[in-house]
């Protein structure tokens, strides 16, 4: 399964951002993300990076003297991120979230943006992206669209994707809750997703 979706979305690549980046989910995700308040000088983990798509808007949310490690599996997709030239304080890495290459406790922030429901194995996934987080550290799993529009779109996508669905909130919570997570909150709809949880100190 993972091959087939790192074959899949490698053949995206090219036309990912023409495709994928309309401008009201552009404007749906630098909402999230402003909404989010990174603070200034923070380490982020951006997984699932893609074509580097939420780097820009984490980068103006830490500011000069913080920085992105952005990581994704498919390697064509990160071509595209690096040739956007983000500058010296993104670091853009091929990685799978299932087994990140990173210490514990390293990352202030790790941001899950339009990815969570492609991960072959979600509660190890939510389990790796928790350990690289700092004690008090924050994961978002973000979409600009809400869950069964989201699930209903991938449905219609059909092949490698059509069974990559982003769990219920029941799911969802008990997931995070096994992984470490404390202070679980979702906001579903109507026109995003945003799950966030602290590690727990």
């Amino acid at each position: 399964m993972l091959n087939k979706h790192r074959t899949w979305f490698n053949e995206k690549a090219a036309v990912w951002d023409s495709n994928v980046l309309k401008e009201e989910r552009c404007q749906k995700l630098h909402e999230i993300i402003k909404n989010l308040g990174i603070k200034v000088n923070s380490v982020v983990l951006d997984v699932g990076t893609g074509t580097g798509v939420l780097i820009p808007w984490l980068k103006e949310a830490v500011g000069l003297t913080g920085k992105i490690i952005a990581v994704d599996f498919a390697e064509e997709m990160l071509q595209f991120a690096i040739a956007k030239n983000f500058g010296s304080s993104v670091n853009i890495l091929s990685a799978d979230v299932h087994n990140l290459p990173f210490e514990n406790d390293y990352f202030d922030e790790v941001v899950c943006n339009s990815a969570f429901p492609h991960f072959h194995n979600k509660p190890l996934a939510m389990q790796e992206m928790t350990r690289v987080l700092k004690p008090g550290g924050r994961l978002s799993i973000c979409h600009p669209a809400p869950r069964e529009e989201l699930n209903s779109f991938h449905r219609n996508l059909g092949g490698v994707v059509a069974n990559d669905m982003l769990p219920a909130e029941e799911e969802m919570v008990s997931i995070a809750n096994r992984s470490g997570l404390t202070n679980i909150e979702i906001k579903d709809g109507p026109q995003t997703y945003l799950l966030t949880g602290r590690k727990a100190k």
